[in-house]
């Protein structure tokens, strides 16, 4: 059961952002793609969700088995994939334990609502507050990541700063990570912090829109801290440097 990208490329105005990356994802472990800003680390993720502007690529995406390289995003979804918005959404009049549960049609026991959302540094008085402009930017995208949690994806791709992760303690994103995989979700993290990719399972480092190495967290978190500090990462993979 995995989730791979097959020589992937993507141009915008002439230029390669997205350089033939081919990955394998596996259900049941966690992922960091790893890089500095602008080296097509997010570009990566939209891809792999098919929204709107970056489906013009080469290459294929395979879904435990199934090409899914033609199918829009909420076929995607619907096939179990997740990507956390920037904008975490607000509905007037609708309470978090309705988010939670999809209008209550899904019955999920109480406690483990209220333990979801300790997960996520919220408690249980969360539950009968409206997702509206009373909640501030963090606190839906909290609730959003509980929600995540509760539906168990397939693959949840949670990139740092939209996911709200970025705020939190390296515990809350051990135990988040560790509840996703316990639940059989594969967790593919977008970050530029290595004390973030240390607590993956895998990672893969990004640069220029290539990956320029992947295998366990701690070597390949060598790798970026003792050689990709100084590169400028615009269009110029850090091996091609070194040459």
């Amino acid at each position: 059961m995995a989730l791979v990208l097959d020589s992937i490329s993507l141009k915008r105005n002439g230029t390669l952002i997205i350089n033939n990356v081919t990955l394998r994802f596996e259900r049941g472990r966690s992922h960091a793609i790893l890089g500095n800003n602008g080296v097509g680390k997010t570009t990566i993720a939209n891809v792999i969700m098919g929204l709107e502007g970056y489906r013009d690529h080469e290459g294929k995406i395979i879904l435990d088995g199934e090409d899914i390289t033609s199918l829009p995003v909420d076929e995607r979804a619907r096939r179990g994939l997740t990507l956390l918005w920037q904008e975490p959404a607000r509905f007037q009049g609708l309470k978090v334990i309705e988010y939670l549960t999809l209008g209550r049609r899904l019955k999920i026991e109480p406690k483990l609502l209220e333990a979801t959302l300790k997960l996520v540094g919220l408690n249980a008085s969360y539950l009968e507050r409206e997702i509206d402009e009373s909640l501030s930017g963090g606190e839906r995208k909290r609730i959003e990541l509980a929600s995540v949690i509760l539906l168990k994806p397939k693959f949840a791709i949670l990139d740092e700063p939209d996911s709200g992760i970025d705020l939190m303690s390296m515990d809350m994103i051990k135990n988040i990570l560790q509840r996703l995989k316990s639940d059989g979700s594969g967790v593919i993290v977008i970050t530029h912090r290595e004390e973030v990719a240390l607590l993956t399972d895998k990672a893969f480092l990004v640069c220029a829109g290539m990956v320029v190495k992947e295998g366990e967290p701690k070597e390949v978190c060598e790798y970026y801290k003792n050689l990709c500090d100084w590169c400028d990462h615009v269009n110029k993979p850090e091996e091609a440097r070194m040459g």
